[in-house]
């Protein structure tokens, strides 16, 4: 399976196997953690990582706190650029069906922000809290399932949304558009 790049041998060992060659694995550009019991925890992908204020932040760790949460159903993490931290987290939010009610009172939903947001500064780290969390209906998703962060990130930061054709649902992108118009952030 894991032959080479076409035209450049070295390319391929380089970036997958020179870093951990003589420990007989290979880089998968996933991150991991140990924890105290000697379990590992998948963290994602090492590309998901946000820099606020020099502090180097896992996405899936942050979406993994809020997740936790009894109300909510998934959610996606994102870092936006910021001129005095470099990034901030923003995260968007789909709530439980029975939680629904929720996002019709603003008071509740403020308050439901305000806890997921101290969940993360708890469990996390105060640098890691959410600048802005949105509640939303849905999330943009491929055929198979996969959450497309780089849709969520070019709604937030008003750049081109790029190709949709793999989203399961393109009307999607305009319900968020109008959920966070309607609502805004918390």
């Amino acid at each position: 399976m894991l032959r080479g790049v076409w035209g450049d041998e070295g390319r391929f060992y380089r970036a997958y196997f020179k870093q951990f060659a003589n420990k007989g694995y290979y880089a998968t550009g996933d991150r991991a953690k140990r924890d105290e019991d000697g379990d590992i925890w998948i963290l994602g992908r090492a590309d998901d990582v946000i820099n606020v204020a020099g502090h180097r932040l896992s996405t899936a760790e942050i979406e993994s706190v809020i997740g936790s949460a009894y109300d909510v159903a998934e959610t996606a993490v994102i870092g936006v650029p910021d001129e005095s931290k470099g990034e901030v987290v923003v995260a968007y939010v789909v709530v439980r069906g029975r939680s629904n009610h929720l996002l019709e009172g603003r008071e509740d939903a403020e308050k439901l922000a305000a806890d997921l947001m101290d969940s993360v500064s708890q469990q996390i780290s105060p640098i890691a809290k959410p600048a802005r969390i949105y509640f939303v209906g849905d999330l943009p998703r491929t055929r198979s399932g996969k959450i497309m962060r780089r849709v969520v990130r070019a709604l937030e930061t008003d750049k081109p949304l790029g190709g949709l054709s793999t989203l399961v649902d393109p009307g999607i992108v305009d319900r968020i558009r109008d959920e966070r118009a309607n609502r805004g952030a918390f």
